[in-house]
């Protein structure tokens, strides 16, 4: 071989170590990758896990340490004005919830990030006016999704972490702007969006599907595109960006919620896939029913660049684990947040 030759593989074999040093390979992981099996062998329906990873995950995962106070004393209405929601809790369990409110949402701001201090019971501040709202949202989850939450429950720090604004909640997102004006049409994807892992699938399934009533299926049941389910190939994308953003946002891949062997029949899917069916309906009902409405209380720094309020989605509880805190209760101490009737 030649000197020249020589030369041209050697710029070649570092080039190729240089792109793929960023991959990593499940042949020299250390600890090597892990696997779970989660339906039929020969299917491929295994979870692939990596143990850094799922490290990461857990310490986003540890659920809030708060206890709550003795139940005893006088009913808080009589001790405190302006309670629109939590009138018939004592005043003992009224102050350990006020507590472990502050713990999950403002650690750091205090009381006075809902409240306008040396006036408890003003609403002139808006954060008051949310969260009064959230504590709702949070009893109709407990309350009438149990088909999705169960006995677990979910409570304020299930979605915030310990932060004033939730760390996944989400904006219709009007996607980037072109400097060719109409020319630079879209059509609604092409451009990278961490939401769809970075593809060029749509780049915001999230409106269409967790906001708007939308018809997720479209495989259809007969051999022609002429049968009970003519979908485009436009909508395949959708379809697919959401199921890209639901598999980000509970650590999983599709074998979690479908059967390989036949990706539409639910007689073969996990039970994974009902459970996950009832979590995009309660997302839809909670930011139509509960978060768009707030868009006027929001101050504009608070809303999306099309001046629409914030939204929740699958990754603002699940946080990358497939069960919020991996399946803590997150009720069982607070039981005025489990129903609408205490």
């Amino acid at each position: 071989m030649s000197s020249k030759k020589h030369w041209s593989w050697s710029i070649l074999l570092v080039a190729a170590s240089v792109l793929t040093a960023g991959c990593e390979s499940p042949l020299i992981e250390t600890p090597p990758v892990q696997t779970v099996q989660r339906g039929f062998r020969g299917l491929g329906m295994v979870e692939i896990y990596n143990p850094d990873t799922l490290a990461a995950q857990a310490k986003i995962n540890e659920p809030a340490a708060v206890q709550p106070l003795p139940a005893g004393g006088p009913p808080a209405s009589s001790q405190f004005k302006n309670l629109k929601v939590l009138g018939n809790l004592n005043v003992s369990e009224f102050t350990g919830l006020m507590l472990a409110l502050t713990a999950w949402v403002s650690p750091e701001q205090g009381c006075n990030y809902c409240h306008v201090e040396g006036d408890m019971a003003s609403d002139n501040i808006y954060t008051k006016v949310v969260s009064r709202r959230m504590l709702q949202m949070t009893q109709e989850i407990n309350q009438n999704w149990k088909t999705h939450v169960a006995a677990t429950g979910v409570n304020c720090y299930t979605c915030h972490r310990g932060q004033p604004v939730p760390p996944n909640i989400w904006f219709t997102n009007p996607g980037p702007r072109t400097a060719m004006g109409p020319m630079g049409w879209r059509n609604g994807q092409n451009a990278p969006e961490k939401n769809v892992g970075f593809t060029a699938l749509p780049y915001d399934p999230l409106t269409k599907f967790l906001k708007n009533t939308n018809d997720l299926r479209v495989e259809p049941r007969t051999a022609l595109p002429t049968g009970d389910n003519p979908k485009s190939l436009v909508q395949t994308e959708e379809t697919y960006a959401l199921m890209v953003y639901m598999s980000k946002a509970l650590g999983v891949n599709c074998t979690y919620c479908h059967n390989t062997q036949a990706f539409m029949d639910w007689t073969l899917s996990p039970p994974q896939r009902t459970t996950a069916w009832h979590g995009i309906n309660l997302t839809k009902e909670l930011n139509n029913n509960f978060l768009e409405p707030l868009q006027p209380v929001f101050p504009a720094n608070r809303l999306g660049p099309l001046g629409d309020a914030p939204k929740v989605g699958c990754a603002t509880c699940h946080q990358n684990a497939y069960k919020p805190f991996y399946g803590a209760l997150a009720v069982k101490d607070f039981p005025v947040l489990a129903t609408k009737k205490h």
